[in-house]
């Protein structure tokens, strides 16, 4: 009823182009993380560029194209919706998700055979990587008209935590 209505159009007339509300539902998935997907392949394929500095794009990426738009309000509606249905987490999960840690996986890879990670943990769970930005989504949610979250100040620390040397402080 609200896609109808904000389009201006009948209710069934949404059903000519998608057959379920979870068709509906991926295709604005796909339409949201796409750009975003697609820049990460393009930052992933670079190889000589430091981990540190692909975090810092991927986390500007993220501020400036998922918080800063109505992109933040998909993921918020996957978060609390998913469970009710599974075909579009799983479909979240394999167009998504998969996609962005197998990216992450490899250029943490890279990074940890080059010496620039302490250790081989960030290529083993790249959702190391993911967990800020999952936590931003949920505060501005949940939390944010109480105590905004200083996002950029948190992904710069996660980013200095994830990089770290031993024996270094981050």
């Amino acid at each position: 009823d609200d896609v109808a209505r904000k389009a201006g159009i009948a209710k069934g007339t949404v059903y000519l182009y998608f057959p379920t509300k979870e068709a509906l539902f991926e295709a604005l998935i796909r339409s949201a993380v796409s750009p975003v997907l697609s820049s990460l392949e393009a930052l992933a394929r670079v190889p000589d560029v430091p981990f540190a500095a692909l975090l810092e794009r991927l986390f500007g990426l993220f501020r400036a194209e998922i918080l800063g738009t109505e992109r933040r309000l998909v993921l918020r509606l996957l978060l609390s919706e998913g469970a009710r249905f599974p075909e579009v987490a799983a479909f979240y999960h394999r167009e998504v998700l998969s996609k962005g840690v197998g990216l992450l996986r490899q250029v943490a890879r890279r990074a940890a055979e080059r010496g620039e990670l302490p250790s081989d943990a960030v290529a083993r769970f790249p959702h190391l990587v993911m967990a800020p930005l999952l936590l931003s989504i949920l505060w501005d949610g949940l939390f944010g008209r109480f105590e905004p979250l200083d996002v950029e100040g948190l992904l710069a620390a996660h980013r200095d935590v994830l990089t770290a040397k031993p024996g270094r402080r981050p």
